[in-house]
């Protein structure tokens, strides 16, 4: 929805507004970017308020790339590929992603990893066999993780 004030805001009044919507959670690049489309302001002026957010560290790609790897796989158990694709859609470089990811210690990856797909398994209501690997590996893979990791748990859990 088009907010009828945007046109008597001034660029102090805009960038507070940009200073508020990054310091309450943590945003790429791209998100205030899109956010700042909805100010009906110049090119220029849009420049002069990205590079004031990122020179005051309002906006810093590895802060979010960290904050998102941590909150995405703690809360949302998402695994590194879907979190990877999530990244680059925004932007992230591949470098911050490397080192974003290492926020999430291999063990509790793990830990995370096999907890859900135990739990998967044993609320697909399916009998043994084909259909009920099928939602598992599915469900595993929409996740995010990765096939091997899917394909040995259900080796596992299938004897």
């Amino acid at each position: 929805m088009e907010n009828k004030n945007t046109e008597k805001l001034t660029i102090q009044q805009i960038q507070g507004k940009l200073e508020y919507y990054c310091a309450y959670q943590e945003r790429c690049y791209k998100e205030v970017e899109e956010k700042l489309y909805s100010f009906k302001i110049s090119t220029l002026e849009k420049e002069q308020i990205l590079i004031y957010l990122i020179e005051n560290n309002f906006i810093n790609e590895e802060r979010f790339a960290q904050s998102f790897v941590r909150g995405k796989h703690n809360y949302k158990s998402w695994g590194k590929n879907r979190i990877i694709n999530e990244l680059k859609f925004r932007n992230i470089s591949s470098r911050i992603i490397e080192t974003a990811l290492k926020e999430i210690p291999e063990t509790t990856y793990l830990q995370n990893f096999h907890a859900l797909a135990e739990k998967n398994w044993e609320a697909i209501k399916a009998p043994k066999g084909p259909n009920k690997n099928k939602k598992f590996i599915d469900f595993l893979l929409r996740k995010g993780y990765e096939t091997n990791l899917i394909y040995e748990k259900l080796k596992e859990l299938d004897n």
